[in-house]
């Protein structure tokens, strides 16, 4: 990436940005919905759901963070369907400014402010009884898989948002992810799931994500599904940046 493209892509995350703390109520309506199932999951339906010792919210927020990020994708592929009907790509595209700085300005808007969003739900989490014995180290890592699991589902977010015929259309795609943890270990065991749905549980990228990030924020061995989940995190991610060139190349060719 050269020193132009660099430049022109802080410009124009810098005002991807400005829009976010111009409306802070996006972070804060990413982080309702997670933090509502986690309420409900800690105070009304954890009682009842063995996960083999420990506090029920500590098996839980891993799970939770995924659907945050899930969630709060959505805002990415509705602002850039909203800067394309409202013709500022169109503009951009006839500046000296570089083809892949529009894309990754509202990618990397996206990673901050789903991280925002994170770190929002996290608080309500220690609020409400969640402890972890992880150190800087294991706290780092974390960030670092959710980072990465954040910038693979955002290019899925931008294919979305460059393909939308409507507003609804644009964000539409995220619900599936935000359904995807409750088929996976993020909620309960995959052993107490039947044969069909174990085997998809087991064999889906949420779970080895949820396994690696709750074995660092309790200390424990991580084992392969930290390669798992990243295998899995670098796959999405290189196929969807593929095809979003491509959808964008082909849509102003």
């Amino acid at each position: 990436m050269s020193v132009h493209v660099i430049g022109d892509t802080a410009v124009l995350t810098g005002r991807s940005l400005r829009h976010i703390t111009r409306s802070v109520d996006t972070i804060i309506t990413t982080a309702v919905t997670p933090i509502a199932l986690m309420l409900l999951f800690v105070f009304v339906l954890g009682g009842a759901i063995d996960t083999g010792g420990g506090s029920y919210i500590d098996y839980l927020l891993p799970g939770i963070l995924l659907i945050t990020v899930a969630s709060g994708i959505a805002y990415t592929a509705y602002r850039l369907f909203l800067d394309l009907q409202g013709g500022i790509l169109e503009r951009f595209r006839s500046m000296p400014i570089a083809r892949s700085a529009i894309l990754w300005a509202h990618v990397l808007t996206s990673v901050v402010a789903n991280l925002v969003s994170v770190a929002v739900v996290v608080a309500v989490a220690l609020v409400l009884g969640f402890r972890s014995s992880a150190g800087v180290g294991g706290w780092l890592a974390v960030t670092g898989i959710l980072a990465v699991f954040t910038l693979a589902l955002t290019w899925v977010a931008i294919i979305a948002g460059l393909t939308a015929k409507t507003v609804d259309g644009a964000s539409a795609f995220s619900y599936p992810l935000i359904f995807l943890p409750f088929i996976s270990s993020a909620f309960v065991p995959t052993a107490s799931m039947p044969g069909p749905v174990r085997w998809f549980a087991e064999n889906q990228p949420v779970t080895s994500i949820v396994n690696s990030i709750r074995a660092l924020l309790t200390r424990q061995p991580v084992g392969a599904d930290l390669w798992v989940a990243l295998a899995w995190c670098v796959g999405i991610l290189v196929v969807a940046y593929a095809v979003s060139l491509a959808v964008y190349r082909r849509r102003f060719a």
